[in-house]
């Protein structure tokens, strides 16, 4: 099984941290795995993108052109990649901040609240992390064990005390019903 997914928003939000998490965790579980980030000249701000692939075979190119999964963490990335995503994939998108509706019919949209999520838990930063524990509940490629690994993989030791907010970030988006 290969799973390509496209994470997308402004510089700041957490993107390349979330694709870095989720290419830790395929790690862990002895997958093949491409992680490659992309972001303006401007990283707080700036647009930025992430591509993650995670697949039981070799990946012969890192570039994620038609993702299974779209994570869109703002409207402009909503606007430039909602085309690009496979039928039959799937669309995640951060309705705090994004009003409009996909207007594909041939995906499954989950419009999942991520940026006042992370508000309601005190972690206002961390809506990537919600939005990827949406992601991980909802997708069969992505099994929701060795997340803690994978956080003590890109939380770095100086920031140590940030593990568990993640973990309860992550876990706030699987238990999310919407």
């Amino acid at each position: 099984m290969t799973t390509e997914i496209l994470i997308a928003g402004f510089g700041g939000q957490g993107v390349l941290f979330a694709g870095k998490f989720l290419a830790y965790k395929g790690l862990i579980e002895n997958r093949q795995v491409s992680w490659l980030p992309s972001y303006g000249p401007e990283m707080r701000g700036g647009t930025a993108n992430c591509s993650v692939i995670l697949s039981d075979e070799s990946v012969g190119s890192p570039i994620v052109s038609k993702p299974n999964i779209l994570m869109a963490m703002n409207l402009p990335s909503l606007d430039k990649y909602e085309n690009d995503v496979l039928p039959g994939g799937m669309i995640f998108v951060d309705s705090t901040l994004i009003e409009r509706k996909v207007n594909r019919t041939d995906v499954s949209v989950f419009y999942i609240p991520s940026t006042a999520l992370a508000a309601e838990i005190g972690a206002p930063t961390l809506a990537n992390m919600v939005m990827t524990g949406k992601v991980i509940k909802e997708c069969d490629g992505i099994s929701d064990e060795n997340l803690e690994a994978a956080l003590a993989k890109v939380v770095s030791a100086r920031h140590a005390d940030l593990k568990d907010i993640n973990l309860k970030a992550l876990q706030t988006g699987m238990e999310y019903a919407g």
